[in-house]
C-alpha cells in the first residue's frame, strides 16, 4: 500500500490583517507531526486554497516542505479552475519537494470522463509524482466514473482515490474492480465502511483538532482490524462527524474545533463568513462531549 494512516489537510491560519500567519502555520504543521500523522496535505480545500493567490499557494508549498523536513509525507493539493494554473501549481509543488499530489476535477467546466482522465494523466506525466485522486462530485460537478477509472488505472502513478461522493456502492466497485487504485477514506463519518472495504488511509479534516485520536482509530481499523474497539471510537466520534459534514459550515467548524482544543484556528476568508452564535454554542457542546467520550475509551 502506498498510503497508510492519517493524512491531514491542514487549515491555513490567518492573522488579524487577513494574511497567512506563517509562525502559526509552523505550529500547525509541527503539532500534526508530533501526534503521529502519516502525512500533511498542503493546499487542500480545508486549507482554503481557493481563497489564496497563486503566489500564496506556492509560498505555502515552500514553507511547508521546509518545515516538514521529510519527517512525514508532504502531499500537495494542486486543484484549480484553470488547467494551466493547475499545471503551474503542480510543478511548483514538485519544485518545493512534494512527495505526492491530491488531484480533483477542475470545478465548473464539467469535463467528460475521457477529458478528466486526460487532465489527470497530463499532471502525472508532467510531475512524475504519485497521485491521490479526489472524487467529490458535490464540489466539482462531475464524478470519476468507470470510464475515467478504466483509463487512469493503467497509469502506475495514479495510486489512490479519496472517495468523497457519499455513495456507498462505490466502495465495492473501487475495491473489487480497480485494485491498483487504493481506497482512501474521504468522508468523516464513513471510516468504518471504508475500512471494511480495505482502506488503510484517511484524508481526515478532524485530525486538525483531534490528530492523536484519529491516528489511533485508523490504526485500529487499518492495521489491527479491531472493529470492535473501532466501532466504540467511531460511536464517540459520530456526533462530531455528522455535525461537521451536515452542518453547512465545515471550515468554520473545523477552525472552531482547533480553538476548542487550544490550537490556533482563526477566521475564514471570504466568501465564507463566521458562524452564528447558536451554531457556535452547538459545536462547542459537541466537541466537548466528543473529547470526554474519546478520553474515556482511550485512557
Amino acid at each position: 500500500m502506498r498510503f497508510k494512516g492519517i493524512y491531514t489537510p491542514i487549515i491555513t491560519p490567518f492573522a488579524s490583517n487577513g494574511e497567512v500567519d506563517w509562525d502559526v502555520y509552523a505550529e500547525v504543521i509541527d503539532w500534526q507531526i508530533e501526534n503521529g500523522v502519516a502525512g500533511v496535505i498542503v493546499g487542500g480545500s480545508t486549507g482554503e486554497f481557493y481563497a489564496l493567490s497563486k503566489e500564496e499557494r506556492i509560498q505555502q508549498f515552500k514553507f511547508a516542505s521546509e518545515r516538514i523536513n521529510n519527517r512525514v509525507e508532504f502531499m500537495a493539493g494542486v486543484n484549480d479552475i484553470r488547467v494551466d494554473e493547475c499545471l503551474d501549481i503542480s510543478m511548483a509543488a514538485v519544485d518545493a519537494g512534494a512527495k505526492s499530489l491530491l488531484v480533483a476535477a477542475p470545478p465548473y467546466s464539467l469535463p467528460s470522463e475521457e477529458e478528466l482522465a486526460h487532465h489527470v494523466i497530463t499532471i502525472a506525466k508532467a510531475t512524475e509524482l504519485p497521485i491521490m485522486l479526489y472524487n467529490y462530485p458535490g464540489r466539482t460537478g462531475v464524478e470519476m466514473g468507470e470510464d475515467f477509472l478504466s483509463i487512469v488505472a493503467k497509469n502506475p502513478l495514479v495510486a489512490a482515490i479519496k472517495e468523497s461522493s457519499g455513495d456507498y456502492s462505490r466502495l465495492p466497485l473501487l475495491s473489487n474492480n480497480y485494485p491498483s487504485i487504493e481506497l482512501a477514506v474521504g468522508g468523516e463519518e464513513q471510516v468504518l465502511e471504508f475500512a471494511a472495504w480495505g482502506a488503510k488511509s484517511w484524508v481526515c479534516a478532524t485530525a486538525n483538532f483531534f490528530p492523536s485520536e484519529c491516528v489511533q482509530l485508523m490504526d485500529l481499523l487499518g492495521k489491527q482490524s479491531d472493529f470492535e474497539k473501532g466501532r466504540a471510537l467511531m460511536s464517540a466520534f459520530m456526533p462530531l462527524m455528522q455535525a461537521l459534514e451536515q452542518g453547512g459550515k465545515f471550515l468554520q467548524c473545523v477552525k472552531l474545533g482547533c480553538e476548542q482544543q487550544g490550537r490556533p484556528g482563526g477566521k475564514v476568508r471570504l466568501p465564507l463568513l463566521p458562524i452564528d452564535d447558536a451554531l457556535k454554542r452547538e459545536m462547542i457542546s459537541v466537541i466537548d462531549k466528543t473529547r470526554a467520550s474519546l478520553h474515556s475509551i482511550l485512557n
